[in-house]
């Protein structure tokens, strides 16, 4: 039996994870905001000890439209569906404003944090389900990825968060084939299934869990690996705070009693949510997680719960393979 743990994971990836679904220039100041939260974020989770991945987009570790160019395939998504494209994106837009596409300089802040990890969320937030697309443009996709965290950072990936949580089995195999060895992966419940075209019922089903149990236990011991890749799958998304909600309070408890639920049977949690979620309101996301943060704490000092990266979930989890 290992400790019980929360691990935590960030989807970081500014507009490239929206440019499909909202325009850019009315959304500045919430990415304004996403960029002065990060660094608070890592204040809080070394206050607290936590250890933290950040799935991050490979587009927004560099520095301009030239750079972008640079480290960007020669062999690119062909969707069905051209606005799915990063690429077909970037070549509509006369300017991209830095403040909601690049951010090298924070990459650079997680790395040099103690406890946080630098994971993948792909390199141009690749759509996996898709029609249109195929392996090999998601493994040109997962090289580019890799080639701009080691070539600017001298970083080598472990970890990768599939965009909109779209996988497969073929996918993950060529993930596995490109040196990734944890996953995030979706819960077992009917309503968190095939996402790549989300159905009414399924998110009223997802927003209601998040409120009350309708779906399975949220926390669980690691499953086999699949294609050699360790699977973490996520429990839980920290939904942003919203004025005067009785939500508010009601998600967090929901969230604590699934990690006393996780300290009991002595299994893994999975907490996840994008930074650019405390984009509006950010004070009160920060207070709300400072709160929450600081129960883990406590949680960690009495009953022994510790907070891994998905990296050492991973590695716990090939070390008990062995045992």
């Amino acid at each position: 039996m290992i400790n019980p743990a929360l691990v935590i994971s960030l989807d970081f990836e500014l507009h490239w994870g929206r440019f499909d679904k909202y325009p850019l220039e009315s959304c500045l100041g919430y990415y304004r905001n996403t960029k002065d939260v990060i660094p608070r974020l890592l204040d809080l989770f070394t206050k607290y000890e936590i250890h933290v991945t950040w799935a991050t987009v490979g587009m927004l570790m560099a520095e301009s439209r030239e750079e972008l160019e640079y480290f960007s395939p020669e062999l690119k998504p062909s969707y069905t569906n051209r606005l799915f494209s990063a690429y077909t994106w970037v070549d509509s837009q006369k300017k991209l404003f830095k403040e909601a596409l690049f951010a090298p300089d924070l990459v650079k802040m997680i790395i040099d944090t103690p406890n946080q990890e630098l994971g993948s969320h792909s390199f141009a937030h690749y759509y996996s389900l898709e029609e249109g697309q195929n392996h090999k443009q998601w493994e040109a996709d997962l090289k580019s990825a890799n080639r701009i965290a080691f070539e600017k950072f001298g970083h080598t990936h472990y970890s990768l968060v599939f965009p909109r949580n779209q996988y497969s089995e073929k996918y993950l195999k060529v993930a596995e084939s490109e040196g990734f060895q944890a996953v995030r992966t979706n819960p077992k419940d009917w309503f968190w299934q095939s996402v790549q075209h989300e159905k009414f019922l399924k998110k009223v089903f997802r927003t209601g869990d998040t409120l009350f149990p309708l779906g399975l236990k949220t926390s669980y011991l690691v499953d086999k690996p699949k294609n050699g890749i360790i699977p973490l799958p996520a429990s839980r998304l920290l939904r942003p705070f919203r004025p005067n909600s009785f939500f508010n309070l009601k998600r967090i408890d929901r969230i604590k009693k699934e990690i006393e639920t996780t300290i009991k049977f002595g299994e893994f949690y999975h907490l996840w949510w994008h930074p650019h979620n405390f984009g509006h309101y950010p004070k009160e996301n920060l207070m709300k997680l400072e709160e929450l943060l600081q129960w883990v704490r406590q949680k960690m000092e009495i009953n022994g719960i510790e907070t891994l990266s998905m990296k050492e979930a991973a590695e716990k989890c090939k070390k008990r393979a062995l045992n």
